[in-house]
């Protein structure tokens, strides 16, 4: 793809290798994990790599899915910690109160107090729930759980997200919490 190409959304990552045969252990981030392979070929993060996929399992949270050009395990092991994307457009419009985390990226941090945070530099998942990364406002780096009590409002066409910060999340921290 050239710079030109449509937006790639992150879909999943390659967690290992599977078999002897080129199946690679994939986890998932679409709302079915099985659905990875729904939106046509994935792409390295470049987006120049792209692989055809066929999802052939399912156990853990994780899919097991077969790429076109990865023929055996040593090619399947190389692969480890790639991240897939596929294009945006090939993904299903959201729902009014629906929105993909790319989305939110850029937008402005508004505190429900009428005071300014800064903007969203970036969403982390860990698995234990989505974070939004606020950066560009006197605190610094704020890393603020996305939660609709704490982020009760996302507005992307206006732009903003704000935040409700719960007690403690704006205090900076303890010198010896740092050491």
């Amino acid at each position: 793809m050239s710079e030109t190409s449509p937006e790639l959304i992150f879909v999943g990552a390659i967690t290992g290798a599977r078999g002897l045969k080129g199946e690679v252990r994939i986890k998932s981030f679409t709302a079915d994990p099985k659905g990875i392979s729904g939106y046509g070929d994935v792409f390295e993060e470049n987006g120049a790599t792209s692989y055809s996929i066929q999802v052939v399992g399912q156990s853990k949270g994780q899919v097991f899915a077969r790429l076109g050009g990865v023929e055996d395990r040593t090619a399947a092991e190389a692969l480890k910690g790639t991240r897939l994307y596929v294009p945006k457009a090939a993904l299903p419009e959201p729902a009014d109160d629906e929105f993909y985390f790319s989305d939110l990226v850029g937008l402005k941090a508004d505190l429900v107090d009428g005071g300014k945070l800064g903007f969203v530099k970036e969403v982390h998942d860990f698995g234990a729930g989505a974070i939004l990364e606020v950066t560009g406002g006197d605190l610094g780096v704020v890393m603020v759980p996305f939660t609709r009590a704490v982020v009760p409002t996302v507005d992307t066409k206006g732009g903003r997200v704000v935040i409700d910060p719960p007690p403690g999340l704006l205090e900076p921290a303890e010198p010896e919490a740092m050491e």
